[in-house]
């Protein structure tokens, strides 16, 4: 059997987590691939909200293990927290939720130097969520990290004592004002480390291996979105791993000859979450209805998103990069009202007219050209069928599909996983 990945094509916050859990009644195993909790994926069902960060957004369904694989890095004081929440639905977690051995733990000590390193960079500052995601990756790296299935042998409070040491030198090496009580970091996440080591690990590619041979239906899930990936992303202003189709393969050990279909989830307009350049960005009327209507604060952070129309240019770039055979446009409903809409569809560059992402896209090099396409005024909540959608919803989709040769299959019309349109 082959392998489906789902991945998101902007900046993140992209939807990924209703995609995934609308879609997981067809799969056997959901995958999560990369990152850390620095991503938050909204599901929303029964009139209830939820907010995952680290456990796969299929954990609600019966019908699938969830995986969390070897290119994730996991946080066990966050973890712990995300399973608690779990506990008051009943989820048989032993058997639902599968660790990779081979996924790196963030320490408390992580989390300190990120946020050490952040203060050091001054007006510099990437925007780092602070939750240790980038140091976890570089120990990763550079070889030093830890890895869950290090708690299984006997000497692994060794190794977190000799890294913890090396991270406080570095902390120090830094000279800026960061105030900690390790002593009480360290008892709340040994605490943890329990009770992630009451779940079961796996040596998760030779899981996946033979569950591709005994015919089960896989779907890989990503985090963060295209534009983040740490080779293809707006570097610097990037998390720290491949947030791209070729993370999968990675971050999962999955062959790339088994992967089929990639769905690429993008929002009807472009948000982002942090610093770094964002050609399309809105700071009008018109920028502050789409946060206001779109509720555009981070799952994870709470921070106010960045808003603006969406990007083309970057849009085509991301479903190059990935390969993707199928689209996915969330949010549509926020755009309802707007009497123009405008999309991005080349950049003035340096004095010329580009229709590629080119090596930097900072305010001074880029200046975005916009088409100009009919809004609608129609309330798209309550519509359940393609039929339903306003005229010129319909032809802003085909203007996209037109412009980037591949189908949109999914529109969402609301959070819930019932406000969900197949085309």
């Amino acid at each position: 059997m082959a392998v489906d990945l789902l991945l998101g094509l902007q900046w993140g916050d992209e939807g990924k987590g209703k995609i995934v859990d609308v879609l997981t009644a067809n799969y056997d195993i959901i995958a999560r691939f990369q990152g850390g909790p620095n991503a938050g994926h909204t599901l929303e069902f029964d009139g209830i909200k939820h907010v995952l960060h680290t456990i796969p957004s299929g954990i609600f369904h019966d019908n699938a293990v969830n995986i969390v694989g070897n290119g994730v890095v996991i946080d066990p004081v966050i973890f712990k927290k995300e399973l608690d929440n779990l506990e008051k639905f009943n989820i048989d977690i032993k058997s639902k939720l599968l660790i990779s051995r081979k996924a790196h733990l963030i320490l408390p000590t992580h989390r300190l130097l990120d946020a050490a390193s952040e203060a050091a960079k001054g007006k510099a500052k990437i925007g780092s969520t602070l939750k240790g995601i980038g140091p976890t990756y570089m120990d990763k790296t550079g070889r030093n990290g830890i890895r869950v299935g290090d708690t299984e042998l006997a000497n692994w409070k060794e190794k977190y004592r000799a890294l913890a040491n090396k991270h406080e030198a570095m902390i120090n090496f830094y000279n800026v004002d960061v105030q900690y009580d390790l002593a009480e970091l360290e008892e709340e996440f040994f605490e943890a480390v329990k009770v992630l080591k009451s779940l079961t690990f796996i040596d998760s590619e030779e899981y996946l291996h033979q569950a591709q041979k005994s015919g089960k239906s896989i779907l890989a899930e990503g985090a963060q979105g295209s534009l983040l990936d740490i080779d293809f992303g707006t570097y610097p202003f990037v998390t720290s791993s491949n947030t791209t189709a070729a993370g999968a393969c990675t971050g999962l050990g999955v062959p790339p000859n088994k992967i089929k279909d990639v769905f690429g989830i993008f929002k009807a307009y472009t948000t982002r979450v942090g610093s770094g350049p964002f050609p399309t960005e809105l700071f009008d009327k018109d920028g502050e209805t789409m946060g206001r209507v779109g509720n555009e604060f981070g799952a994870t952070t709470g921070r106010k998103r960045r808003c603006g129309w969406l990007d083309l240019v970057a849009l085509k770039y991301a479903v190059q990069v990935n390969g993707v055979t199928q689209l996915m446009m969330m949010k549509g409903d926020v755009l309802s009202g707007f009497k123009t809409l405008k999309v991005c569809t080349a950049y003035e560059y340096k004095g010329e007219t580009i229709q590629h992402l080119p090596f930097n896209i900072e305010e001074e090099n880029v200046k975005p050209i916009y088409s100009e396409l009919p809004g609608w005024d129609e309330d798209l909540t309550g519509m359940t069928e393609a039929e339903q959608l306003p005229q010129n919803l319909i032809k802003y989709i085909e203007f996209l599909e037109e412009a980037l040769e591949v189908p949109i299959k999914i529109v969402s019309v609301g959070p819930d996983r019932t406000q969900t349109i197949h085309r």
